[in-house]
């Protein structure tokens, strides 16, 4: 039992503990370097080690790899929640295709772009490959859903880990994992997502996933990559739209401004946690630390709910 379950046991309630982190699916990246091999035992490897530092109770993770030969042919959700502790877990296929060095990815056409797996699938190796997002939980999840986000028409020149210069990207499919949460203090909603890194589209993106998960249980704790710097997701998530949501005149508020990208050296934030229908002061502990993987690092926070 580690420090924090044994200060809150017997305590009904205590500060939630977010997280969200995009792993570039797993692999340690040494100081802006190209990614390293995968790990031997993906269980007891960089992911596993990454994600059990955290402690969190929900946990957001962006650029995860299901059966992909990159990163050791695992499922790398379920090998991030056995790490972590926490049973209550879905991962989304953004889009399903074998990931190799030189032609990219060679998509699966007779598959969906969408997909949500579970712990009944992570035996699963007859399936195919895919790349995606995930959403774990201490709490029991009274409702899980999942959506789409269509790619941008166009590519665009990215930096890319490892590589020097800049790269002309092709953006892919994304995806959205929703879930209404049991907590001890009550129900809430947390909201996973990957967005796009094509600018204005990534707005529209946010603009949709706010007006989807209007109708779902409040508070609201949006987690991720959302590929927007500073207080614009804020600035997005509170414009009027078809949908008014939260009904609270507070709105959207950022729970932490503080740099998480590159991993070596942050300085810009794309990765954010944000919420409605809970105070500004409910939100403390926010930290960013360095895991050893990825060109990102993780947001870690605390809220009251």
């Amino acid at each position: 039992m580690n420090q924090r379950n044994q200060r809150d046991q017997g305590t009904r309630r205590r500060p939630v503990r977010f997280a969200t982190f995009n792993v570039l699916h797993g692999r340690p990246l040494p100081d802006g370097g190209p990614p390293l091999s995968p790990a031997a035992n993906p269980a007891e490897g960089p992911l596993a080690r990454a994600v059990l530092s955290l402690d969190a109770d929900v946990l957001a993770l962006q650029e995860l790899d299901r059966l992909q030969e990159r990163s050791g042919g695992v499922d790398q959700a379920a090998v991030a929640a056995d790490a972590a502790g926490l049973k209550h877990w879905r991962y989304a296929s953004a889009f399903h295709a074998r990931s190799t060095a030189d032609r990219g990815w060679i998509l699966d056409p007779a598959e969906p772009g969408l997909r949500v797996y579970g712990p009944q699938d992570a035996d699963l190796a007859t399936d195919v490959s895919s790349h995606g997002i995930a959403l774990l939980s201490r709490f029991p999840v009274r409702d899980w859903r999942a959506r789409r986000l269509a790619p941008a028409p166009l590519g665009m020149p990215l930096r890319m880990a490892g590589r020097p210069g800049l790269t002309l990207v092709r953006d892919q499919p994304r995806a959205a994992l929703a879930a209404v949460l049991e907590a001890p203090g009550g129900p809430f909603t947390a909201v996973a997502v990957h967005l796009s890194f094509v600018p204005g589209w990534n707005v529209a993106q946010l603009l949709a996933v706010r007006d989807w998960i209007a109708d779902l249980p409040s508070p609201h704790v949006l987690l991720g990559d959302f590929n927007l710097i500073g207080a614009l997701p804020r600035v997005v998530l509170n414009a009027p739209g078809k949908t008014r949501s939260p009904p609270s005149p507070r709105g959207w508020f950022d729970l932490a401004r503080t740099p998480t990208y590159p991993a070596h050296r942050p300085v810009v934030q794309f990765d954010h946690v944000l919420a409605n229908g809970v105070g500004v002061a409910a939100a403390s502990g926010a930290r960013t630390p360095a895991t050893g993987i990825s060109d990102h690092r993780p947001l870690v926070l605390e809220l009251s709910l």
